[in-house]
């Protein structure tokens, strides 16, 4: 990572802080009444000294001394513990803001462009990353004002009383950040690569799990096993290279405050011994300047010291937010949001002139497109993997952006309220997603308010039944993470008792059949076939069988519709359906 690249990452991190300014600004406060105590505490432990060993006072006399000394300790450990504290809030609030923007972000985005990364990468994003960045907003930030007033307060105090170790403090200070952010540069580094290589592995490993059964059957899981312990191992090297230059630097930090701290004991050893006879205003160099400027030397390093410790949870929050920052202002082409709504109970009539659909980052997916869905009308869309038919009901589901006329009802598509829209749409995919607790609350999830006669009437409809008594708890049975409790046909009928349940004026079905056995496959496509005669529906499907039925086939390919008609017309027309008939006729 250039030197550019962390400087612009650095100023994106403390933009982030106006987040929790007020908490940011009372650590700092409370930071600098702890160095104010730190002076007082060194001043009156030194008049404290050289009034018991100068002076010979009675220890009955510097009782009042001693007690404002304790006092003063006990104060400056309340404040210390009241500023660790508010750092923490401020923190915690500002990871808090910063993943509901993300969270925000990957909402805006849609399902079109999460897909493209995989889901380990996103949790390494949203959770890890961003909580690396707590030490930079709690600890970092406050005690770079810490390190600049504490050591300027002790500077002013000592400048008046014994210069020659104020200079001695301030000109051997500069040092520690010095080679602080020559080291800082390289753990800056070392920590994005870290992240990428955690990254890269979270979403190896979770990807390779969830196709295990299949690696295993054609002979891949010692391989992609051996695949996942080199990644994991390059993982390990990266974290021990970040821990090498934490170390360096800590211990960089440690022998030029040890040596500053020598030069200053150096120089009042030899004053006492009459060797030098400098830095004084004329009444020599005395006991109590020599208790003062040694008791506040280690303390006017010590904030130096901690933003040293503290510049690592820098070089990390610069590691996280390389990716992080990417994703924020990674351009996206957002479908437009429009805010009228439709007319309540009006039959849904999809048109399309020149539609081209696009991808989240603009570029062109398909099209363009002609067509015309009648209110009330079963269309079919077929076509080759890869022709643009689950963009197009991406496009119609909000999700992508387009380009040309898709009007509803003659209101363009991007007019439209997307809440709205979305509300008078149901949706079944190939991949059934049950992300709720129980079976009852998937199928409740669009309507938690349904009541139980309804709930009782789309299970008998899409098939739930069926298998319901098999599962132990019934529809209080745990699915699991991925529906791993229950089968893909099992999954796939609740997922279209879910969609049943919401009365829809649009019903959109992407490829509902695949990767279903065939008893599966006959039930759910038994139930959307009822299901499709209540309102218009575009069906995505491969399934070339049982289609005589339906009002309406178009064929997709390389992004167009080249055929319209009907199953029998298309049948015969000796055209692209034809040949996908006689394809799949081939393939059975």
């Amino acid at each position: 990572m250039n030197k550019t690249r962390q400087q612009e990452l650095t100023r994106w991190l403390k933009q982030q802080s106006i987040i929790s300014r007020r908490w940011l600004t009372a650590s700092r406060l409370l930071g600098a009444v702890s160095g104010v105590l730190i002076v007082a505490q060194a001043w009156i432990l030194a008049r404290i000294l050289n009034h018991m060993i100068m002076e010979n006072i009675p220890r009955e006399a510097l009782l009042l001394p001693f007690a404002m000394l304790v006092l003063i300790f006990i104060l400056r450990s309340w404040v210390v513990w009241m500023r660790e504290r508010v750092g923490f809030h401020a923190g915690a609030h500002i990871r808090f803001e910063i993943r509901r923007r993300v969270l925000d972000r990957l909402q805006q985005a849609g399902p079109a462009w999460i897909q493209g990364k995989p889901a380990g990468s996103w949790a390494t994003l949203i959770l890890e990353q961003i909580d690396d960045m707590h030490d930079f907003y709690a600890r970092y930030l406050p005690q770079m004002a810490l390190a600049a007033s504490v050591p300027l307060l002790i500077v002013i105090t000592l400048f008046p009383i014994n210069w020659a170790a104020a200079l001695i403090l301030l000109g051997t200070a500069p040092l520690i950040p010095l080679f602080m952010a020559m080291v800082g540069m390289g753990a800056a580094d070392a920590n994005r690569r870290n992240f990428k290589a955690l990254a890269r592995l979270s979403g190896h490993f979770l990807d390779r799990l969830r196709g295990m059964e299949t690696l295993r059957i054609f002979g891949r899981g010692a391989a992609e096993t051996d695949n996942i312990r080199h990644a994991s191992q390059n993982f390990r090297s990266r974290t021990m290279e970040v821990l090498r230059l934490a170390f360096l630097s800590s211990g960089v930090l440690e022998f030029f405050t040890s040596l500053s701290i020598a030069v200053v004991a150096v120089y009042f050893g030899f004053s006492y011994l009459g060797e030098l006879d400098f830095g004084h205003y004329g009444t020599g160099v005395t006991l109590f300047a020599g208790f003062l400027a040694l008791v506040l030397a280690p303390e006017f390093f010590q904030p130096l010291r901690d933003l040293g410790t503290f510049y690592h949870a820098k070089a990390q929050a610069i590691g996280a937010a390389d990716s992080l920052k990417t994703f924020m202002e990674a351009p996206l082409a957002h479908p437009q949001r429009g805010e009228i709504t439709l007319k309540a109970d009006e039959p849904i009539t999809l048109t399309a002139s020149n539609l081209i659909l696009k991808s989240p980052e603009g570029a062109v997916l398909a099209g363009p497109l002609n067509f015309t869905l009648p209110a009330g009308q079963r269309v079919v869309l077929v076509g080759r993997s890869g022709s643009g038919k689950s963009s197009l009901i991406n496009v119609l589901s909000g999700f992508l952006p387009y380009e040309g006329s898709l009007r509803v009802n003659g209101i363009e598509l991007g007019d439209l309220d997307p809440d709205a829209w979305r509300a008078v749409i149901s949706w079944v995919g190939q991949n059934p997603q049950l992300p709720a607790a129980t079976l009852r609350d998937n199928i409740l999830l669009s309507r938690p308010d349904a009541s139980e006669e309804a709930l009782q009437a789309v299970l008998e409809k899409a098939w739930v039944n069926e298998f319901l008594p098999m599962l132990p708890e019934g529809l209080e049975t745990q699915p699991g993470d991925q529906a791993v409790r229950l089968s893909v046909g099992q999954a796939q009928r609740v997922a279209v008792a879910r969609a049943l349940l919401s009365p829809c004026k649009l019903l959109l079905l992407d490829e509902p059949s695949a990767s279903l056995d065939a008893h599966s496959e006959q039930r759910v496509m038994q139930a959307l076939n009822d299901a499709s005669r209540q309102q218009s529906t575009l069906m995505v499907t491969h399934q070339l069988e049982n289609l005589a039925e339906w009002d309406a086939i178009w064929v997709m390919q390389n992004g167009q519709i080249i055929e319209q008609g009907t199953y029998a017309a298309l049948s015969s027309a000796q055209g692209a359906f034809a040949d996908l008939l006689a394809h799949r006729q081939e393939e059975i």
